[in-house]
């Protein structure tokens, strides 16, 4: 069951950063490709770059954002056949104490409602096919917890729940379900991260990832197309019998602190 070479994948958080890079390697592998960001600019250099992707200005965690953007999709490519749930913020770097209720909630309606809406936008479609694939970007540190980001950890766990429970529920009508766990993916992101658990720790930038990469058994960040490879391996037909993992693509880490 290959859903690469004229398949219709969407992909959320799509302009920038691992979530281009998964786009493009969709893309270059033959696959109609739609992706959606909040970011306008990371969005008309994706364009500029990749004309055939089709690209969208929204926010995933609306529900009626999302269901224009599929139905967008759907018109340009036919049913959608893969779905990449790749958006997700960092939320606060701060004690549980002093997390406000707004960033809690903001964390989780980003990082797992968002997989939600899209999901489920996307099932009847796939029911009807009698195939699909859902892929989840979660992260190691559902895993490994990760103190002072509390909020992240915790709705990076909820979307491993979510994936196990969907591949249950969905594997009957031929969709499959799975979630890849990142590490450390290099770039302007986790450099931010990086940044602000350094002051969060009193420490320089350079020493806490000096920590972070001690725990990481390759001793090294992921790239970006590394979790893009696992998406299109899981979408090919090398990856027809996949369904319920939690995969991780983070050099073994080990423990964060």
């Amino acid at each position: 069951m290959d859903l690469v070479k004229g398949a219709s994948v969407v992909i959320s958080a799509g302009g920038g950063g691992a979530g281009r890079v998964i786009a493009e390697t969709f893309a270059n592998a033959g696959a109609r490709v739609s992706v959606c960001d909040v970011d306008g600019g990371a969005l008309d250099a994706l364009s500029a770059a990749n004309p055939a992707i089709a690209v969208t200005r929204m926010d995933a965690s609306d529900e009626a954002q999302v269901d224009a953007f599929f139905t967008a999709a759907e018109a340009r490519g036919g049913g959608v056949d893969v779905v990449v749930n790749n958006v997700g913020i960092a939320g606060p770097t701060a004690a549980i104490e002093a997390i406000s209720l707004a960033d809690w909630e903001a964390s989780l309606r980003v990082n797992l409602t968002s997989h939600f809406l899209f999901a489920r936008r996307a099932i009847p479609g796939m029911k009807a096919r009698g195939k699909g694939l859902i892929v989840n970007i979660s992260s190691g540190s559902a895993k490994t917890g990760l103190p002072l980001r509390l909020p992240y950890v915790v709705s990076k766990g909820a979307v491993l729940s979510m994936t196990m429970n969907m591949a249950r529920e969905l594997g009957p009508s031929g969709i499959r379900v799975n979630a890849i766990l990142p590490g450390a993916i290099r770039g302007e992101r986790i450099q931010r991260v990086v940044d602000a658990k350094a002051e969060a720790l009193g420490v320089s930038p350079a020493e806490y990832e000096r920590t972070m990469l001690r725990y990481i058994s390759l001793r090294t960040m992921v790239e970006p197309e590394d979790i893009a490879a696992m998406a299109l391996f899981l979408a090919s037909g090398a990856g027809a019998r996949i369904s319920g993992q939690m995969i991780g693509v983070d050099g073994n880490a080990e423990y964060e602190e």
